[in-house]
């Protein structure tokens, strides 16, 4: 039986993990902190559960495609709920309120009675986003980039000029081909924040994360995102992998030929056939490697641009916020000034500041789940992108945080409280923590301070982000935010089955059809 060690419990090790237990591998998986996770972890305090990370459900046949590899289902293993309102944002000071709901038709009827035509306008570039989307999920996401013949189909070939003009063009500007309307831009332009990119900068083939928006649906899971962490991890356990947490790595052991014998947690050894990196890949490529074994070097990283970092604060409130949905979002009027002060080019040396007014999202999670604060109170989770700089400092629980950026929350607070018409917010606070990007560089190894990975610019996106696999060494393979295919919770599923197709050999282009069954140790192709 081949073994397998898994760095980092974030939720593409335990994905991994699970599936190559399923497959017949005898995992063991390493964690740093006290609990699995990564990103996606929950802190509580007084009655209130706060999930520290993702709090926006999407792309739902991605979950429900790794639980079916799983032999089950996200029904059997998840209690969602599709919101309604989905969301609601709101312009800056006390602009207009716009509600994107779970029909389509009220949206389109929402668009026309800001932009007359726009509804039509909007139809039209949603359907454009469900073709990319499709066929990205058919040809280009469940995909390794080993074999370009799999790309030679007849439906990507009748697609090529669309496709290099969706590459080679912002999706700020397709945005503005189809809505004129700054608010309408806006709530179109939104979604490259979740990949790490400004709408600016990241190509418009990424327009099809709207169609997850509006014509999929946005969901959340009860009990919070937390529980689809237990959820993976308890049907990893089942299938026998062997977690163990305050576990840190510190060294990948590499031998003469060129692969990995196995890690080091201090002076303990754990012996692998196949090790899978799963934490920060700047970390384990610059820390846990020698040089001489380094794909990527530090020389490369400085080139690259990360992703923004944020500005988190997770606050327990007295009494009601019914001017807030689940999810708000708060646009300034001078959107480029917004994302320039977040996203800097690579080698910029010079200290960033943080957004004022910001644009910024706020989770008012207990309008959906009661189980998230003690009756009486709100549980608000706010995220204001800032630059990716560990300058701008750490936060902390009870105004614990460097002095800055305590101030910038204080700021944020006094903002929201304005235009969103809650005066006395300040006042009803009676839980506060706050984090930045000094926390992710510390407790999570994040390069740059980073909140996301490695932002989806064209050059950062697709073939060019960097590959599941280590070309120095043969059996070292990596999953998480700043691989193939890229950021969130759905990609990093997605990441997990890459590289159980990189070990199979397996150079197919989509989902795999079929649950995962044990496997002889001669399937292995990937190993040899």
């Amino acid at each position: 039986m081949k073994r397998a060690v898994v760095i980092g419990g974030g939720i593409g090790g335990l994905a991994t993990a699970g599936l190559l237990a399923k497959a017949g591998m005898q995992v063991t998986l390493l964690e740093g902190r006290e609990k699995v996770g990564g990103r996606a972890y929950i802190w509580e305090k007084d009655g209130f559960k706060f999930d520290l990370g993702p709090s926006w459900y999407l792309m739902p046949d991605a979950f429900e495609q790794w639980f079916k590899l799983m032999g089950t289902s996200a029904e059997n293993e998840l209690k969602l709920v599709r919101l309604d309102p989905a969301y609601q944002a709101r312009n800056e000071g006390k602009g207009d309120l716009l509600r994107i709901r779970a029909s389509l038709d009220e949206n389109k009827r929402l668009f026309d009675e800001i932009e007359p035509g726009a509804g039509a306008r909007l139809q039209e570039y949603l359907d454009s986003a469900q073709d990319a989307y499709e066929l990205s999920i058919k040809r280009f996401l469940y995909t390794n980039f080993r074999d370009a013949r799999a790309f030679m189909s007849i439906e990507v070939l009748q697609r090529l000029v669309r496709f290099a003009k969706h590459l080679l063009t912002p999706l700020h500007t397709f945005v503005s081909s189809h809505v004129s309307d700054p608010r309408l831009q806006k709530i179109l332009d939104f979604p490259a924040v979740f990949l790490g990119a400004s709408p600016y900068k990241t190509p418009s083939m990424y327009h099809l994360m709207t169609h997850v928006d509006m014509n999929v649906g946005v969901f959340y899971p009860m009990g919070g995102f937390y529980t689809i962490i237990e959820a993976i991890e308890r049907i990893a356990k089942a299938n026998g992998v062997d977690v163990r947490t305050n576990s840190p790595v510190t060294k990948i052991e590499v031998d003469e030929s060129g692969r990995a014998t196995g890690v080091r947690v201090g002076e303990a050894l754990f012996e692998a056939d196949v090790v899978i990196g799963n934490a920060d890949l700047h970390h384990i490529e610059t820390q846990l490697l020698e040089p001489k074994h380094q794909t990527l070097p530090e020389s490369w990283w400085a080139k690259r641009e990360p992703g923004p970092s944020a500005l988190l604060m997770y606050l327990g409130v007295r009494g009601e916020l019914p001017d807030l949905d689940h999810h708000t979002l708060l646009y300034t009027d001078d959107w480029g000034k917004n994302f320039a002060k977040v996203f800097r080019k690579p080698g910029d040396k010079s200290k960033p500041e943080f957004p004022d007014p910001a644009s910024l999202y706020i989770s008012v999670i207990s309008r959906t789940d009661p189980s998230s604060a003690p009756a009486g109170y709100e549980n608000m989770f706010v995220l204001v992108p800032i630059a990716p700089d560990v300058r701008l400092g750490s936060g902390g629980i009870d105004r614990a945080g460097d002095p800055e950026l305590e101030a910038a929350a204080d700021r944020v607070i006094d903002q929201i409280a304005d235009w969103c018409d809650i005066p006395d917010l300040k006042e009803r606070i009676v839980v506060r923590r706050t984090m930045g990007p000094g926390n992710f560089a510390n407790e999570l190894n994040a390069w740059s301070g980073t909140a996301l990975g490695m932002a989806h610019t064209l050059r950062q996106s697709a073939f060019f982000r960097p590959k599941n696999r280590s070309s120095k060494v043969s059996n070292l393979f990596y999953v998480g935010h700043n691989t193939i295919p890229g950021i969130g919770l759905p990609m990093c599923l997605i990441g997990a089955e890459l590289v159980l197709k990189n070990l199979l050999d397996d150079r197919s282009v989509g989902p795999t059809k079929n649950e995962v069954r044990p496997l002889p140790d001669k399937a292995w192709k990937g190993l040899r």
